[in-house]
């Protein structure tokens, strides 16, 4: 991680020059009128419709949707397959393909169709019914990720209705289980595992790189997503002989986990840097303004300015991307009103810095403990995916369609704190970047949330900047 953008042979501040034709601004007045938007409109209502939550969902019913609008769209049936797991009829995932020349080798197109659960006494509008209003669309997968899924598969008919050959296949793989942690139907890693040649790429573009709109409406910065911190969950447990509660003692097993998870909580791990959260402030200290500006540049500096660093941490989203966190998140103790807890349950998710090793946290949260009783047990087997290089290959096209379609808004890499599926097709040697083109309020548009939404306009932003960079990309003609 900390030299995978040194290794590319460019650094970040640098001008990349890249000579494409600069594109117009899609202008907020001017959506819907254009053939490509309206294909793309009715893919993503179809799409967002679709439910395909975990508990009353289906994705395979969204993957034979697509595949549908792809064949209809001119794409022959050999080159669009409905993959379904065995034992899993509801866990399906579509693979299409736009044959190139074969010059090089393909660029994947990947996006998640399940979603978040959502209840629909919760929120203001049916979750399942694309809403537009006020200049934003409401529905459950809005934003996260049949957005990015809908445009995929639009762009992809368009590019086949245009007589577009290009210089590698573009592979679209929209996938099924992204939002369970874990999953043993997740799409990406059972495609890698049954069905590699299908999705083999030289690189991949996923969710996990969307743009900033701050609280007045300006465009503050489109990150690209380099890594993601490694998921892992713990489990801490205390079990006793219990007995009646009218006779008390002080091996009680509520209280020494209690007394564990306090320290937990008062606990930061390390602050550390790497090769993309060094650039990503270097980059957002000549965005922000006053004392974060300030603070950015102090915890740049060796060693980093302590009082910066306390300033910044109150921030969780740059707490979480200077160091491991691992925070409880579920409570299960007790069996009685009336009897000493026999058993005392907690779970502990961390987020781990890519490069940081696992077994050291597992130590860590032991130490933390401080208390023999308590036992740290881990659950699963995280997923260590090395960080994708940053080249000019790859960040030239950005930089430069960005700038033509929003003028001055700079590119910023940014590692994410929760997970994707590029953590799979990074461990494969699969390297994945996240990118949209799509702007997202600064509280996150409800993502995970209730009343999940995005900008109309964004929606189309992103389909034509996904539609420039994947063309520069793939080359041809």
């Amino acid at each position: 991680m900390r030299n995978a953008i040194a290794r590319s042979g460019i650094g970040l501040a640098a001008a990349v020059s890249v000579s494409i034709h600069v594109f117009a601004q899609v202008p907020a007045t001017d959506t819907e009128q254009r053939p490509e938007q309206r294909l793309l409109r009715g893919i993503y209502r179809e799409l967002v419709e679709i439910n395909t939550t975990d508990s009353a969902g289906d994705c395979t019913a969204a993957a034979n949707a697509m595949g549908t609008r792809l064949a209809a769209g001119g794409i022959p049936a050999a080159d669009v397959q409905i993959i379904v797991p065995p034992g899993a009829p509801k866990k399906g995932n579509l693979v299409a393909r736009l044959r190139g020349s074969g010059a090089k080798k393909p660029l994947l197109l990947l996006a998640h169709l399940d979603v978040v659960e959502a209840k629909r006494e919760d929120w203001a509008r049916d979750p399942f019914k694309l809403i537009e209003e006020n200049g934003y669309f409401y529905a459950r997968g809005a934003s996260d990720d049949k957005a990015m899924a809908a445009v995929f598969v639009a762009n992809l008919i368009r590019y086949r209705q245009e007589g577009y050959r290009p210089a590698r296949d573009l592979i679209v793989a929209l996938t099924c289980d992204e939002e369970i942690i874990p999953s043993k139907w997740n799409g990406v890693e059972y495609l890698l595992r049954h069905h590699r040649p299908l999705i083999d790429a030289e690189f991949a573009l996923n969710e996990g790189g969307s743009g900033v709109i701050d609280r007045n409406g300006k465009y503050v910065r489109m990150n690209i997503q380099l890594g993601e911190k490694v998921f892992q969950t713990y489990h801490l447990e205390v079990t006793n002989r219990g007995g009646h509660s009218a006779l008390p003692v002080k091996d009680n097993a509520i209280t020494h986990l209690a007394e564990g998870l306090a320290r937990l909580g008062s606990f930061d791990f390390p602050f550390t840097l790497s090769a993309t959260t060094r650039a990503y402030f270097e980059r957002m200290s000549r965005i922000e303004t006053g004392q974060i500006a300030a603070d950015m540049r102090a915890i740049l500096r060796t060693p980093p300015d302590p009082a910066a660093l306390e300033r910044l941490s109150a921030n969780p989203s740059y707490n979480a991307t200077v160091r491991t966190t691992c925070v409880a998140t579920m409570v299960d103790a007790g069996h009685a009103p009336n009897a000493l807890p026999q058993r005392a349950r907690a779970v502990v998710n961390c987020r781990i810095l890519p490069g940081e090793a696992v077994a050291q946290v597992h130590q860590t949260l032991a130490a933390i403990m401080a208390n023999d009783r308590i036992r740290v047990i881990a659950a699963g087997e995280p997923i260590l995916s090395p960080p994708p290089p940053l080249s000019a290959e790859i960040l030239g096209p950005v930089e430069s369609v960005a700038a033509g379609l929003w003028p001055g808004v700079p590119v910023v890499p940014a590692m994410v704190s929760g997970a994707t599926d590029g953590r799979f097709l990074n461990n494969a040697g699969i390297a994945t970047y996240g990118m949209s083109g799509m702007f997202r309020d600064a509280d996150g548009g409800g993502v995970h949330g209730l009343n999940e939404r995005l900008p109309v306009r964004s929606l189309y932003e992103g389909q034509a900047f996904l539609y420039r960079v994947v063309r520069l990309y793939a080359g041809g003609q």
